[in-house]
């Protein structure tokens, strides 16, 4: 039997970078990041309610050596030039941070039974020598107006590091079509706790405007969400045509118990309503390395819309 909806209190537990996607007959699919960073999973339900007591499918399992053999991170499924895909991220035994985005291709209509093949790592554009040459992840892919469009994290520099966000036209499924564009660096104090980071881009779209929300800062209490915007008629590929907002748009909340919201996607319940899915924690001490601790829960929120934008709020 289904649960009712609960906002802002977990609701698939140690899902980490959870995805939810509704495909055109009005099935939901839900992907995450599992705590062992070992495989793909995947569940299915008629209905967002759903998806919590769905049997998770394991669908492919990392390798046992070399590329894709260990952090197995933040999986998203899509439905795009007529197939199904996930895009991933892995690392190598042997280096476990060279980690890169990956996909996978359905070979056929049912992406819980039917078979999934490796198309190895994102394809770059052939006049682009830099992508995916870094610690690259959180794939994520969106349409406008005929085109799809590929955004993700990428690191760049010395030392720590800095992880940017890009974006590419796409070919394919597998393939971009155009050179890497920078959208987004860590310019402000929020985006830079513990490390400098942008990352986990997710796409939701209104009226004519594209919105892309992503993480910033370490995984910890401090990760929060930032927000560009865009129109849609515009040249998405020219960074000037996106505006970051100076602020985030989501941060912890204590009187919600509410810790490190961040990494999250769209969907729509069954009434069209827009839903943010997200994960978060409900405690401020992490026990051990944050990025191990298991107890990143998946989360839902109402989107509202004020003056054509959408707003995040724990209330």
């Amino acid at each position: 039997m289904d649960r009712t909806l609960q906002y802002n209190k977990p609701w698939i537990l140690q899902r980490a970078d959870p995805y939810v996607y509704r495909h055109d007959d009005g099935t939901y699919y839900f992907t995450a990041s599992v705590p062992e960073y070992d495989r793909i999973v995947l569940r299915q339900s008629d209905t967002l309610a759903g998806l919590p007591d769905a049997p998770e499918h394991e669908i492919w399992h990392k390798h046992e050596s070399g590329p894709q053999s260990i952090h197995i991170w933040a999986p998203e499924i899509h439905y795009l030039f007529g197939k199904w895909y996930i895009y991933y991220a892995g690392g190598d035994k042997d280096d476990i941070w060279e980690i890169r985005p990956y996909v996978l291709e359905c070979q056929g209509d049912d992406p819980l039974h039917d078979p999934w093949v490796e198309k190895g790592k994102m394809t770059r554009a052939e006049d682009d020598e830099f992508s995916f040459e870094a610690f690259s992840l959180d794939g994520t892919v969106f349409e406008v107006n005929g085109s799809w469009y590929y955004i993700w994290a990428e690191k760049v520099g010395v030392g720590k590091q800095i992880s940017n966000l890009y974006i590419g036209r796409m070919k394919n499924g597998y393939t971009l079509d155009t050179v890497q564009v920078l959208l987004t660096t860590p310019d402000y104090d929020w985006e830079r706790y513990g490390f400098w980071v942008n990352e986990g881009p997710a796409v939701i779209q209104r009226d004519g405007k594209v919105f892309m929300t992503y993480s910033a800062s370490d995984t910890g209490i401090h990760y929060c969400m930032g927000m560009l915007t865009a129109d849609a008629d515009s040249d998405l590929l020219d960074p000037l045509s996106w505006k970051k907002e100076r602020y985030p748009v989501l941060t912890s909340d204590a009187e919600h118990v509410v810790y490190g919201p961040g990494h999250n996607s769209f969907t729509v319940d069954e009434e069209g309503n827009d839903i943010m899915v997200y994960h978060a924690r409900t405690e401020t001490e992490i026990t051990g390395n944050p990025l191990y601790n298991p107890n990143r829960h998946a989360m839902l929120m109402p989107v509202r819309w004020e003056n054509g934008r959408p707003v995040f709020r724990y209330d």
